[in-house]
C-alpha cells in the first residue's frame, strides 16, 4: 500500500516563505504524510522531497517566462505523472499563478483535492480566472483584506480569508519593538532595499544611492543584502552604506531605519508593518513594460502596502519615472514636514490589523481535508 502523500508547489522564494508559515505545523499534525513537489532549501530541510528546486523553477516577467515555457510544460507533465504514480489525493498550490492554475485543472480532473494558498491576483490581471478557480479549486485561501468578498461576488464559493503570512512572521516583533514617531532631522537614517533579484539590484541600487546624495543633507545609509543576489552587484556601493543587514535581520533593519527606498515587492508591506515611510520603485525590461502597458488593463497601485491600505500610503515610481530627483523629492516631503511624517505613521499603524484576516485556521482546515481524502482513499 502506498504511503499517504501531499503535493506542494512553491515556485518562487516568496512562495516558500508563505509555505513555511504553515507547513511545519501541518507536518507535525500529519506525521505519516509524505510531502513532495517544488520548493527551496528551507522546505527541503523541513522534510519536503523537492522534484524541482525553486531556483530553477522561478522566473520573472514575460521575457523570462517565454524562454522557460518548454521547461514548464515538461515539469507539468512530470508532476502530474508523479501524482498518478503516488496516488496523491491532496495538493497545496502556493501563488505562482500561471503554472499553478494549469496544474490545478489537471489535478482536479484526476480527483485531487486542490488547496490554493495565496489567491491569484485575478482582480488585478485576469478577472475571468474566478471561473477557473471555482471549477478547479476546492479551497481558496485569500491573504489581502478585500479579496474574499471580491472572489465570493464572482462565484468562487469556497473562500477562506486568512492572515497574511507576514502577520504570523512579524506580529510579535511589531508589538514588542519600540517604533519611534520621530527621527533625527540632522542625520536621518535611510534604509535601501534594492530587491532580491539580480536585475532589480542592477537597475535600482545606483539610483537609490544617488537619490540620497540629491537630498543635500547628511544622511546615514543602511542596506539589506539578499543571498539570492550576486555580491559583486553590491560591492561598488557598500562604501556609502556603513550599516549592512542580511535578509534574516529585516526586523532589526526596520527598527533602525527612519525611512526606506525599496523595490516593489512583499518587502513594502513589511515596511508598512514597521511604520517605515518608504518610496517604492520598479524598473523592468522594455519588453515587459510594453506587454504590461498594452495588454493588461490593471492601473492600480503596484506595491503591497498601497494595495492593502487601498490608497497610496507610499509614493510609487515606475520605469522612466525612477530617478534620483523624484526619489529625493518624495523623501523631502517627509523630511521637511513633521506633520506629514506623523500622519503617515498613524496610517501605517493600521497595517497589522488590515492583514489579520478573519482568523480562519489554515492548518486545521488543511488537516481536515487531508484526513478526509486519505480515509476515502483507504475505502476505495
Amino acid at each position: 500500500m502506498l504511503e499517504s502523500s501531499c503535493l506542494i508547489i512553491a515556485g518562487e522564494k516568496s512562495g516558500e516563505e508563505h509555505a513555511l508559515s504553515f507547513l511545519p505545523s501541518l507536518m507535525k499534525l500529519m506525521p505519516d504524510c509524505h510531502f513532495y513537489g517544488v520548493g527551496g532549501d528551507e522546505m527541503n530541510e523541513a522534510g519536503v522531497e523537492c522534484l524541482y528546486h525553486l531556483r530553477d523553477f522561478s522566473s520573472w516577467g514575460f521575457s523570462e517566462v517565454i524562454k522557460k515555457i518548454p521547461f514548464y510544460f515538461r515539469a507539468l507533465k512530470k508532476i502530474v505523472n508523479e501524482v498518478e504514480v503516488r496516488e496523491t489525493r491532496v495538493a497545496i498550490l502556493i501563488d505562482f499563478q500561471d503554472f499553478n492554475m494549469r496544474l490545478a485543472k489537471r489535478l482536479k480532473a484526476r480527483g485531487v483535492e486542490v488547496l490554493y494558498y495565496v489567491a491569484p491576483q485575478a482582480w488585478a490581471w485576469k478577472p475571468w480566472r474566478s471561473k477557473a478557480l471555482e471549477r478547479d479549486v476546492n479551497t481558496l485561501f485569500t491573504i489581502l483584506p478585500f479579496e474574499k468578498k471580491w472572489f465570493l461576488d464572482r462565484g468562487v464559493r469556497h473562500v477562506r480569508s486568512v492572515p497574511h503570512p507576514l502577520y504570523f512572521h512579524y506580529k510579535d516583533e511589531v508589538l514588542k519593538r519600540s517604533l519611534s514617531s520621530t527621527f533625527d532631522k540632522h542625520k536621518p537614517k535611510i534604509l535601501l532595499l534594492p530587491g532580491s533579484r539580480n536585475f532589480e539590484v542592477a537597475n535600482l541600487l545606483s539610483l537609490f544611492v544617488s537619490s540620497t546624495s540629491a537630498l543635500e543633507r547628511p544622511v546615514e545609509l543602511g542596506i539589506v543584502v539578499s543571498p539570492n543576489v550576486s555580491a559583486k552587484l553590491y560591492r561598488p556601493y557598500l562604501r556609502f552604506c556603513p550599516k549592512v543587514f542580511d535578509h534574516a535581520r529585516l526586523a532589526d533593519a526596520f527598527e533602525w531605519a527612519d525611512f526606506a527606498i525599496a523595490a516593489s515587492g512583499t518587502v513594502t508591506l513589511s515596511c508598512a508593518l514597521f511604520q517605515v515611510p518608504t518610496v517604492v520603485c520598479y524598473k523592468t525590461s522594455h519588453l515587459n513594460e510594453f506587454i504590461f502597458s498594452n495588454f493588461l488593463s490593471y492601473d492600480g497601485p503596484i506595491s503591497l502596502a498601497n494595495i492593502v491600505h487601498e490608497k497610496q500610503v507610499f509614493p510609487e515610481f515606475l520605469q522612466n519615472s525612477v530617478s534620483a530627483f523624484n526619489i529625493a523629492g518624495a523623501l523631502s516631503k517627509w523630511l521637511d514636514s513633521e506633520e506629514e511624517y506623523i500622519k503617515l505613521k498613524r496610517d501605517l499603524s493600521r497595517t497589522l490589523d488590515l492583514i489579520s484576516g478573519d482568523q480562519e485556521g489554515v492548518v486545521g482546515h488543511m488537516k481536515d481535508v487531508m484526513e478526509l481524502s486519505f480515509s476515502k482513499g483507504e475505502r476505495s
